[in-house]
């Protein structure tokens, strides 16, 4: 399929991709490792900031750049529509139209048969969606979808599946959703044209069907990509059912391999999926919400909107790193709290500094994360982390006690 790959004892590498499993933690499944892609290396495990459309909301790629980022999202199907194939080939990828130097990771395309599900109508052949631009028709096969990332260049492009919402009803139609997800992914890496300087992921689907998702962990390993990702996740399931899929997969997957579980951004989401042996994320979340006027804090999440900031004239947060927090925390002139208050709702200066801080806060919980599971203390930084966010035990998540419980850490102790 590919060109021959060389394993050590902690190390797996193919021809545009090296992952160094660098430690594990003693109590959980929770790894940290190293990735090295066409563009630069990685640690793991780690948060992606999504640039939908070739650029991140409210940031441009230097500011990115400072938040410590090193490997974002672009989607295949809104590049392709806009600004179209064409223009990414006489440019020289998406790299060079945006500006980033570091890596970027393509969704296939496939996610907007659930979010333009009523543009988009799928059958074995592919996708055929009617543009949110203008309505015209386009239709997405999986050799289409393979040759827009090839000219898109990103460093990890994924297989483009059959998604299916984890709620639907209809078992036979999500069944069909899996397998036909093997089959694209045999046509996706028949039409790859750059496997020496791309990486293909496979994505396990199978909804909340546990045998199902196992059925498709085992055919798609069998088809030997480079990384491994969970899909179809985070489409309004239970956080129990979510993290029994999680789990279920990531006791399949090998060891050296990196594993991404897709459209996951809240931080306890992220903090738990690690323990259950998850190492990529990625979610429009942190910059959705800091458009809305509202902080992501180790304390929760605040909405700076509310009056209670007017004439608050501490940072964003207290200790932040971040550039709009840092100069504040540091004595210094910068961002306040009231400085936000009063714009975030009318000018977009407000959602600016909060998208700076709420992808400074992300990249940095996952940076906390891989230090504590490296210096083997992870259990107790979980038990901070969930003291942090929770006045009192008994508020903490049951889902998230529950699948903790399961990896040997009792945050009711």
């Amino acid at each position: 399929m590919q060109a021959a790959r060389r394993m050590a004892s902690n190390i797996y590498q193919a021809p545009a991709l090296t992952f160094e499993l660098i430690s594990k933690c003693s109590t959980t499944r929770a790894r940290a490792s190293n990735l090295t892609l066409p563009h630069g290396p990685v640690q793991l495990p780690m948060f992606m900031p999504v640039a939908t459309q070739a650029s991140l909301k409210g940031l441009t790629p230097e500011q990115l750049e400072e938040t410590g980022c090193r490997l974002c999202l672009n989607n295949t199907y809104h590049l392709g529509l806009k600004p179209g194939q064409e223009v990414l080939d006489a440019v020289g990828g998406a790299h060079k139209f945006q500006g980033w130097n570091h890596n970027i990771l393509t969704d296939s395309g496939g996610f907007q048969m659930v979010s333009l599900l009523k543009l988009a109508t799928v059958t074995e052949e592919g996708v055929r969606f009617l543009s949110p631009h203008d309505g015209s028709p386009m239709l997405l096969t999986p050799e289409h979808s393979m040759s827009l990332q090839n000219s898109i260049g990103s460093d990890i492009m994924m297989q483009l599946d059959d998604v299916l919402v984890t709620t639907s009803p209809d078992k036979a139609r999500m069944r069909l959703a899996m397998e036909r997800s093997v089959r694209w992914l045999d046509r996706c890496i028949a039409a790859h044209k750059k496997p020496e300087s791309q990486n293909l992921f496979c994505i396990i689907q199978g909804g909340l069907d546990l045998d199902m998702r196992r059925e498709c962990c085992r055919e798609m390993l069998a088809r030997d990509t480079p990384g491994i990702a969970i899909g179809g996740l985070s489409g309004g399931e239970a956080k129990d059912d979510f993290c029994r899929v999680v789990e279920t997969c990531t006791a399949m997957l090998p060891d050296l391999k990196p594993r991404y579980v897709m459209g996951i951004g809240f931080p306890e989401d992220l903090v738990v999926s690690v323990a259950l042996g998850a190492d990529m994320f990625d979610c429009v979340w942190p910059t959705r919400t800091a458009r809305f006027g509202a902080a992501i804090t180790r304390k929760g999440v605040f909405s700076m909107r509310n009056a209670q900031f007017a004439s608050d004239f501490g940072p964003i947060e207290e200790g932040c790193g971040c550039a709009s927090c840092r100069p504040v925390s540091e004595g210094g002139m910068g961002i306040t709290r009231a400085f936000v208050h009063h714009n975030s709702a009318k000018e977009t200066v407000g959602a600016h500094v909060l998208t700076i801080h709420n992808v400074w806060y992300q990249l940095n919980l996952m940076r906390e994360v891989r230090e504590a599971i490296i210096e083997d203390r992870f259990p107790g930084y979980i038990r901070r982390f969930f003291g942090d966010l929770y006045a009192d035990k008994k508020d903490y998540p049951t889902w998230a006690v529950e699948a903790l419980k399961r990896v040997n850490v009792d945050l009711t102790i």
